[in-house]
């Protein structure tokens, strides 16, 4: 060592030691951890999924309710079929060709309009042409097959009121034989609505809906009739009015005795509820999905499954997808009220109280 006295000796001292530790490069830290090294940096993990977006509350629009669509379907459905076959009917009971299809045209178009309807909401050409496809053949066999029907109901109706004494058909006794018999036509409808959505749970809804609107606007037929002087006005006004009837029992009575639903809050579909009928439910951007998800291009073909196994609904995702602002990796059980998130989408799971 040098002995010049002119050369200053290095002294380190603890404080030294201490400032130069804390200068040192902080290791990485997994993504939403905190660095366990004061004034460390967080550089993430290749791993980790990315934070849930932030659930938006929207307003939900009254077109996506079942019981304003069906009964604008119905509505339309009748009205159709009224103005097909009314040229080709006659007043007085004559076998012409209107009178023969006057009913089954209507109860039909009644049935491709149930059966597309809910398409059509959800924005899907495709899944509303192959249901039309579907629904225009069952509605013509079921529109004469329960066309006979209602005649027999009502023809024994008729003759249980001449019995009792009824004699003319301002008596609403006549009224009631008229919107039983019409039920048999709100029927068809479930029928065709539940065959077309694969589910005889949905069908059964859609006959107990379906006859209590027809009945309905059976038995305010007549009164129409006399008010108007018959004729096509009043024709047209009765089956428009059954068509509209029929529809909305059908949306409130499905409505009313669901029991696990999915509740649209935000995104495209907000304010429509998809009842869960079936075991699996598919979810995704394919049309041929149960729940179509459009403008959306975070969303796969099939993006996720709702599959019911007991009493217990489960969550299967193949893409991204976050129930409660939590990543869904692989199976989640859903409990009553959990929040779903699907890209833009987000529902709410419910379940009806036992």
């Amino acid at each position: 060592m040098s002995s010049n006295p002119e050369q200053e000796t290095v002294r380190i001292t603890l404080e030294d030691l201490t400032a130069a530790d804390r200068s040192q490069p902080t290791e990485f830290a997994p993504a939403g951890t905190a660095s366990t090294t004061t004034g460390g940096k967080s550089y993430g993990n290749v791993n980790a999924m990315p934070d849930a977006p932030e659930i938006v509350q929207e307003k939900g629009s009254i077109l996506l309710q079942a019981w304003l669509y069906l009964g604008v379907a119905g509505l339309v459905g009748a009205m159709a079929g009224w103005a097909i076959a009314e040229p080709g009917f006659v007043d007085g009971g004559e076998h012409r060709w209107g009178n023969i299809w006057l009913l089954p045209m209507i109860v039909t178009l009644m049935c491709v309009g149930f059966a597309v309807a809910e398409s059509i909401v959800e924005r899907s050409v495709k899944k509303a042409l192959v249901r039309a496809g579907l629904a225009l053949p069952l509605g013509i066999v079921l529109g004469f097959i329960f066309n006979s029907l209602a005649n027999i109901f009502y023809n024994i109706g008729l003759g249980i009121c001449y019995q009792a004494g009824v004699q003319s058909y301002h008596n609403p006794a006549v009224w009631i034989v008229r919107g039983l018999a019409w039920a048999v036509f709100g029927a068809a409808g479930g029928v065709v609505y539940g065959i077309i959505g694969r589910s005889m749970r949905k069908t059964g809804y859609g006959v107990l809906g379906g006859a209590i609107g027809a009945a309905i606007g059976g038995m305010v037929f007549d009164p129409i009739s006399f008010a108007t002087h018959g004729g096509a006005t009043s024709r047209a006004i009765g089956f428009c009015l059954l068509g509209t009837a029929t529809g909305i029992a059908m949306g409130l009575v499905e409505s009313a005795l669901k029991d696990r639903w999915l509740y649209v809050t935000a995104g495209p579909l907000a304010g429509k509820q998809f009842i869960l009928y079936k075991p699996q439910t598919a979810m995704g951007s394919s049309q041929s999905c149960d729940i179509y998800l459009f403008k959306d291009a975070e969303i796969l073909p099939q993006h996720a499954v709702l599959q019911l196994k007991g009493s217990k609904v489960h969550l299967i995702a193949s893409g991204l997808a976050y129930v409660a602002g939590q990543p869904v990796r692989g199976m989640r059980v859903l409990e009553s009220g959990s929040m779903v998130q699907l890209g833009r989408y987000t529902f709410r799971y419910q379940e009806r109280q036992r």
